[in-house]
């Protein structure tokens, strides 16, 4: 492997001057490295083998007709599918499937085993199942129904479905919510918003509050869109991509075919992130099989490891090297942004020394990461949930933004701010209107079309319908996939908050922990719809670079299964409640008809209206800036100033302290997903590439055990502001020092993260924890250690 450090692997060292300070990743690593036998790159072989065992298993065959099938993939919002096939980009570019798909269809491919799941296991049994569990129990066949005081869940018919849910809507209206994945279409999730806002509530929670909220709207306050200004064909003309708290190589693989073609035209990758990812450093790619998949291409040509949650202060100190080199774009500034004095006027202010101690960063460090921006002729700047799962996650965002600004980078192709979506279609609810942020233009025409005002009264968001149903503000609640019990931070909250809504109505393909724990407090029903490829009729999805895709119809597998599809039940259940006020309700049950109303009302989908008939797929229009012209009331980019953030960790006392003797210390923990993982649904224990075996691990910096007492492998109590997990196995690894890692869902058991008050995403990526090693008895003279020579 070449060497990956403020300079290693970079295209210009020969610029650097060879007296700087600079702290190379090897020197950091030296003191986190590793087990043996842990992987050298991403991807390779292990994805080879995953696809061989998926394919040419007896459910093989089926698996291939649905990865050719013309829908967009379930996994990540990079997006692929759709018209051009299954394989096929926007571009048109082949072999764009990854191991994730694979997963996602493989799981919907299950067999139904409703029967000898729900009419024989208990509650308590099914309580106790693990997100991989859950999710391998099979596929949803029949409704199903939990009544209160009951033990098992019962079937029951379609017209009782709808009979209870109809009963269940006639609340006030601000007692009435909604949760919903990104999984579905856009289709359902306008219905869903079109439904509850007629009805008259703005309880549109979504899981996008608890991942790129930040991004929506710190976005939409400096540019006045909230969404990627990178198109792929753009992102392709880039010479350099800021990759900022992103792990592409396990959320979003095919992102990856994209650095490596940077990296091979001469363009550079700066990441930066608290955890030295193996794939960010080397990825061995399937669709390159002889350059790249089994020897690895570079990735990083600079690898940045800063202190959990100090993105804002990393970002100040690129935009001060700037300033100070030089290389700032003031007649860009100037005469396409404002409010940029209030940016730099403060940066002129603040000192290297406030702004280094915040990151944990060298200045030459900062000064070369933006020497290399300064020198490329496009820079991308792209962020996953790194930037968004924090207190101040809207001014990590801001940061960001402003940085793309100061050097230019924004309204031009091969640059620009580029989140990168998680969920298949997170991107198409958001434009859908499921939001509790409505855009303006979008209630104006709902408005036109119902005939009369939207409610004014504002809506809860995720957290805030938790916080609302736990005091006892919500009756009625519809889930349109998804885990809302697991997503959520503080688990017991979440369960006992659930268990005051009155009716919980759970929309899904796949039984999930959240169907056991989410539990209501009268009736708790368990909806199967189709998926994605089987769904009966057409639909479409937004990726998260605003491309739309038309999704064919499709069959299912599953013999003598009772489905429904998300349209056909919100259009029926709209039916019922709202007959043909102010609109024929029971029309929508045509999806046609419904994205004719998708095109009247929401901005930029004007081309969704002759879909049907040309089959032509289509990019959100005013979203991609290829000028520096934005939807703004001035036409400019509106700068965001962006303070350092307080980063202090509480003492052990906040925990209750350490006992005398005993070993252990307080640390940032990051909460993330391991690679054989899909948001909150596992399908593979261990993170091979992270040397994490199982669930119950913590990741930790070699230093950090040094300066604790504990020991590689030592198993601990993980002491958090919610409860504790025990029997935690340390893993000593690359990660930054002070800080730790675990593995979502399993972990929200202990935290409680602190909400971003701008958008209300919680700080999953800083939770403070303290872990515990117990007290350690001392030898007596020469006497062996207790656990010496164990097998």
């Amino acid at each position: 492997m070449g060497p990956i450090g403020a300079w290693g692997g970079a295209r210009h060292p020969e610029e650097v001057d060879p007296a700087a300070k600079i702290v190379k990743a090897e020197s950091r690593r030296s003191n986190s490295a590793p087990d043996p036998g842990a992987p050298e790159l991403g991807g390779g072989w292990p994805v080879i083998e995953g696809w061989a065992k998926a394919t040419l298993s007896p459910k093989g065959p089926l698996l291939w007709q649905t990865l050719l099938h013309k829908s967009a993939c379930l996994s990540c919002a990079w997006g692929t599918g759709g018209q051009n096939g299954g394989f096929r980009d926007e571009l048109g570019e082949p072999l764009q499937r990854c191991l994730k798909s694979v997963e996602a269809i493989s799981a919907e491919l299950q067999p139904a085993v409703i029967q000898e799941v729900f009419g024989q296991r208990s509650l308590q049994e099914l309580q106790r199942l693990t997100s991989q569990e859950a999710d391998r129990l099979g596929r949803l066949s029949h409704p199903l129904i939990l009544r209160e005081g009951r033990s098992h869940y019962e079937r029951l018919s379609w017209d009782d479905v709808l009979e209870l849910a109809e009963a269940a809507f006639r609340h006030p209206p601000e007692r009435v919510a909604s949760y919903s994945s990104g999984r579905s279409s856009n289709e359902a999730a306008y219905l869903l918003q079109l439904l509850l806002r007629a009805w008259g509530s703005n309880n549109l929670a979504d899981c996008s509050d608890l991942c790129h909220a930040p991004s929506t709207v710190g976005l939409s306050e400096v540019f006045g869109s909230g969404t990627s200004m990178v198109s792929l064909e753009s992102l392709r003309q880039a010479e350099c991509v800021v990759l900022v708290g992103s792990n592409a190589p396990a959320n979003h693989p095919r992102l990856m075919n994209e650095l490596i073609r940077l990296r091979e035209r001469g363009g550079s990758v700066i990441v930066i992130n608290p955890v030295l990812e193996v794939g960010l450093l080397r990825f061995g790619s399937p669709a390159f099989p002889i350059k790249s998949m089994l020897r690895g291409s570079e990735i990083a040509s600079l690898f940045l490891q800063p202190v959990p949650g100090s993105d804002t202060a990393v970002f100040l100190g690129l935009q001060k090297a700037l300033l100070e080199a030089g290389s700032i774009q003031w007649d860009f500034l100037k005469s396409h942004t404002e409010n940029w004095q209030a940016v730099v006027e403060p940066l002129q202010a603040t000192s290297w020394e406030s702004i280094c101690a915040c990151c944990g960063l060298s200045r030459e460090e900062l000064e070369h990461a933006a020497a290399v921006i300064a020198r490329s002729s496009g820079v991308v700047f792209a962020w996953a949930m790194g930037i968004t799962h924090h207190a101040n996650g809207t001014a990590n965002v801001h940061a960001i933004a402003n940085t793309a600004l100061l050097s230019g980078n924004v309204g031009r192709p091969g640059a620009g701010t580029m989140p990168i979506r998680g969920h298949s279609n997170v991107q198409g609810f958001g434009s859908m209107g499921v939001t509790v942020k409505l855009r303006a233009a979008m209630q104006q025409a709902l408005e036109a079309l119902l005939g009369r005002p939207l409610s004014r009264v504002p809506g809860y968001d995720t957290r805030a319908l938790i916080e609302a149903a736990e005091a006892g503000d919500v009756d009625t609640l519809l889930c349109l996939g998804g885990n809302l019990w697991g997503a959520n931070p503080d688990s017991e909250q979440a369960r006992h908050a659930l268990g005051r809504i009155d009716t919980v109505m759970y929309l899904a393909t796949k039984p999930n922990q959240g169907h056991f724990h989410g539990l209501a407090a009268r009736q708790t029903l368990v909806l199967p719809v189709f998926n994605r490829f089987e769904t009966p009729h057409r639909t479409t999805t937004e990726s998260g670079n605003n491309f739309v895709r038309l999704n064919e119809p499709g069959t299912t597998h599953l013999e003598q299964a009772d489905l429904i599809s998300e349209v056909g039940f919100l259009a029926e259940l709209a039916r019922r409640l709202m007959g043909n006020d102010p609109i024929d309700w029971g029309r929508l049950q045509d999806p046609v008809y419904v994205r004719q109303l998708i095109a009247r009302t929401v901005p930029g989908y004007g081309p969704i209206a002759e879909i049907d008939a040309t089959r032509r797929e289509f990019s959100v229009e005013g979203r991609v800036f290829e000028q520096p012209s934005f939807p703004t009331p001035s036409g400019k980019a509106r700068m965001e100033p962006t303070p350092l953030p307080a980063l202090q960790l509480p003492e052990p006392d906040h925990f209750g302290g350490l006992a005398p003797g005993e070993s252990g210390l307080v640390l940032a923990l990051i909460t993330a997903r391991s690679y054989g993982q899909h948001n909150t649904v596992v399908y593979k224990v261990g993170d091979a590439y992270r040397g994490m075996p199982h669930r119950q691990t913590i990741l930790m910096n070699r230093a950090d055990l040094a300066r604790s007492g504990l020991a590689a492998h030592q198993r601990v109590t993980v002491q958090g502001e919610a409860g504790q997990l025990e029997g935690i196995e340390i893993i000593p690894g690359e990660i930054r020092e002070g800080a730790a890692l675990m593995f979502y869902p399993e972990v929200n058991a202990i935290i409680r993260a602190p909400a971003d008050p701008r958008s209300g995403t919680p700080g999953f990526k800083r939770v403070p924890v303290l872990v515990r090693g117990g007290i350690r008895p001392v030898a007596a003279p020469g006497a062996a250690s207790a656990g010496a020579g164990a097998g």
